[in-house]
């Protein structure tokens, strides 16, 4: 059953239903906040400003955008500057700005971005989370050399255990990225329970493993989603 009710005013009405429902359930937190940053742009702040005085934190904040040409980088880092994010934070957004990355939150757990093109290099090597997606990144094949490299002496993403990128055809990975980098084509025969998205675990079959100097392996595969969506992944273990 679903029920419609048409607003003059959806964001103050929003307001009141917040309010109601998180007294109803004396709750401090919210689950899941998402916005549309470009949908209420004369709301944004008001809307930030009233979950910064009645939410003490929210575990999973989603953050969309729709048109391109719309500017939202300022109301996307007030969000980040005033909303305690405990746990995942999602990026639909055409950033802008070079220094979006420094208004990210350290303390998460899960970082994904939809749209991954302005983060080249350098902004790869300070996004440490326990899990990141990038989706349409524009990293060379150079670079994810010198990254995983990196990442085997144990110079970088110490935290990190899930990794997912755009589908890839694993042959040329193995040719353009891991080239000179020790690494061991696991049987297809072999079948092993690995830790992805939102610590869902699934049972993979073969892939490609490199080794850290501590002993840690990072397992290369592929890993299918909603809507026929099949990602390249890299589960830490």
């Amino acid at each position: 059953l679903l029920v419609w009710k048409y607003s003059n005013n959806p964001v103050k009405e929003w307001k009141h239903l917040c309010i109601y429902v998180l007294e109803i359930f004396k709750k401090q937190t919210i689950r899941v906040f998402s916005i549309t940053l470009d949908a209420y742009v004369d709301q944004n702040v008001s809307i930030i400003d009233f979950l910064k005085t009645n939410v003490k934190s929210v575990d999973n904040c989603h953050l969309y955008h729709l048109e391109e040409k719309n500017d939202v980088d300022e109301h996307a880092a007030y969000v980040l500057e005033n909303i305690q994010i405990t746990f995942e934070l999602l990026l639909c957004l055409h950033i802008k700005s070079n220094d979006f990355i420094l208004k990210i939150p350290k303390e998460l757990m899960e970082l994904t971005m939809i749209k991954s093109q302005w983060v080249g290099y350098d902004k790869l090597l300070e996004i440490d989370f326990k899990s990141v997606i990038l989706k349409e990144n524009e990293i060379s094949d150079e670079q994810w050399n010198l990254f995983f490299k990196k990442w085997i002496s144990m110079e970088t993403h110490l935290d990190l255990e899930h990794l997912e990128l755009d589908y890839r055809d694993i042959e040329e990975f193995r040719a353009l990225v891991l080239h000179d980098i020790p690494h061991e084509v696991v049987d297809r025969g072999v079948k092993r329970i690995l830790k992805t998205y939102c610590d869902v675990k699934i049972e993979v079959s073969g892939g490609i493993d490199i080794r850290r100097i501590d002993g840690k392996t990072a397992t290369f595969f592929f890993v299918s989603w909603a809507f026929q969506t099949v990602n390249f992944a890299m589960s830490i273990h």
